[in-house]
């Protein structure tokens, strides 16, 4: 069984000693330092130029995985703070022995919430897959013979989650232990605490992908160690049961994307007003009100009001989830995700259904991740061809040039080919989808 007051860890890598909450300032809590990291990242800066489903040129209005991390901050505080209340009524001591407040629940899933997409690459999921296609069917294919099995299935499923751990605790030359976000905020952030392999052992919410790589192996037992989270595999293989307030993280993402990408495709003109309304009200009927909804004028106010509300519902049933089984959670014993177990859950899959059809296999997504597809796999091609050529001592005058237009923080050479790979991956997957494109063109000497 999981205990909270260790769930709730404010140690930070390389601490020497225990931080306690009762000892914390509360003018700069532990939490709220691990947001204002996050925000001030340049890796969180650059989800400003990444787009959530719709490329950016098309119009003003849609978000950016920016504008989606921020908005799930928003709804994960809310979800933290609400359960954090019951937590707290429920388990006394947390507050009278430890110090602890509703509010930390809040913070930490807030911070885990604004992190959630700092590892994915360029041009959205496509960019996942054409990294794991590059060396699963493409010419990366050369190099599985110096990899391990769970080294090479880091590389040819490679994912963003783990690549988001990553970029919060990767060590650089003079920056120990990356962003140094506290562990309880790690363990919220780990919503696939297992490594690559084996994939998909069961059916559990927590065994869906992986959370860390295995360059990151030793510092993620430390974390899950630390937080007191549940072994949940035998042998060599590690996994663990997820932090709790991993699900109110997943939960926020889930609420985020469903609705607010839903609420993009009717603004676009994607999905009509029409089945828009049939879909939401089905959700907010009970907390509607019909006197203001109909004093609203234009289809954005309309929409807008019943985004909001439809939020507000699923933020208050997935609390509800939560607390209904919590001794389940803390236990280890919850395969599902929140929404799984949501009553609105018929709801909910039939605007994924619609959005599918009329969103994300639209025309224009379509298009950027096709653009995606090949930008990825030259970028790749070329930096991992520059990057081996160089460690065998046969660089060409060609690599050279390229290796210069690397950033300077990522010209970092790695002794051996799984290092050195997944070092290029994280370089490109930290790129946005405008300097991805940018450095494309340069690489094809198109300098229009």
């Amino acid at each position: 069984m999981m205990q909270w007051e260790q769930l709730l860890s404010l140690r930070r890598q390389g601490d020497a000693s225990k931080r306690l909450r009762k000892e914390q300032d509360d003018t700069r809590l532990g939490f709220e330092v691990d947001y204002d990291r996050i925000i001030f990242s340049a890796a969180f800066r650059s989800l400003q130029d990444k787009t959530q489903v719709i490329p950016l040129s098309k119009t003003d209005f849609v978000h950016t995985r920016l504008t989606h991390s921020l908005e799930v901050s928003v709804v994960g505080r809310s979800l933290g703070r609400l359960v954090g209340k019951k937590i707290i009524e429920k388990h006394p001591y947390l507050q009278e022995i430890h110090g602890y407040q509703m509010n930390d629940f809040g913070a930490i899933v807030a911070a885990a919430c604004l992190a959630h997409d700092i590892g994915n690459p360029p041009f959205g999921h496509s960019g996942e897959k054409a990294i794991g296609e590059y060396f699963s069917i493409g010419k990366g294919q050369k190099y599985q013979a110096e990899l391990t099995p769970k080294q090479w299935q880091d590389l040819i499923d490679f994912e963003g989650n783990a690549n988001g751990f990553s970029v919060l605790t990767a060590d650089r030359p003079g920056v120990e232990g990356g962003i140094r976000i506290s562990y309880a905020t790690l363990g919220a952030f780990m919503k696939y605490p297992k490594e690559s392999l084996p994939k998909k052992p069961t059916s559990a919410i927590a065994d869906k992908k992986y959370g860390f790589f295995q360059s990151d192996q030793a510092f993620f037992q430390e974390v899950a160690a630390e937080l007191g989270m549940i072994p949940n595999k035998t042998g060599a293989d590690i996994g663990f049961e997820r932090h709790p307030l991993a699900y109110l993280v997943e939960a926020a993402d889930d609420i985020c994307y469903t609705i607010i990408d839903f609420e993009d495709g009717i603004n676009l003109g994607l999905v009509s007003e029409d089945y828009a309304l049939e879909y939401l009200i089905k959700l907010v009927k009970d907390s509607i009100d019909t006197q203001k909804y109909k004093t609203l004028v234009t289809k954005e106010d309309r929409i807008s009001y019943l985004r909001a509300l439809a939020i507000g519902t699923l933020i208050n049933d997935a609390v509800r989830v939560f607390l209904e089984n919590e001794p389940a959670i803390l236990a280890g014993q919850f395969p599902y995700s929140l929404l799984d177990k949501s009553r609105f859950k018929p709801q909910m899959d039939d605007i994924i259904k619609l959005s599918v059809k009329n969103i994300y296999q639209s025309r224009e997504v379509i298009e950027k991740e096709i653009t995606g597809y090949q930008i990825i796999n030259v970028l790749l091609d070329k930096m991992c061809t520059a990057f081996e050529n160089k460690a065998m001592g046969c660089a060409t005058n060609y690599d050279k040039l390229l290796l210069q237009l690397v950033p300077e923080k990522h010209r970092v050479f790695k002794e051996n080919s799984y290092d050195r790979l997944l070092h290029i991956c994280h370089f490109i997957s930290l790129l946005t989808d405008g300097n991805a494109l940018l450095f494309y063109k340069n690489i094809n000497g198109n300098h229009e």
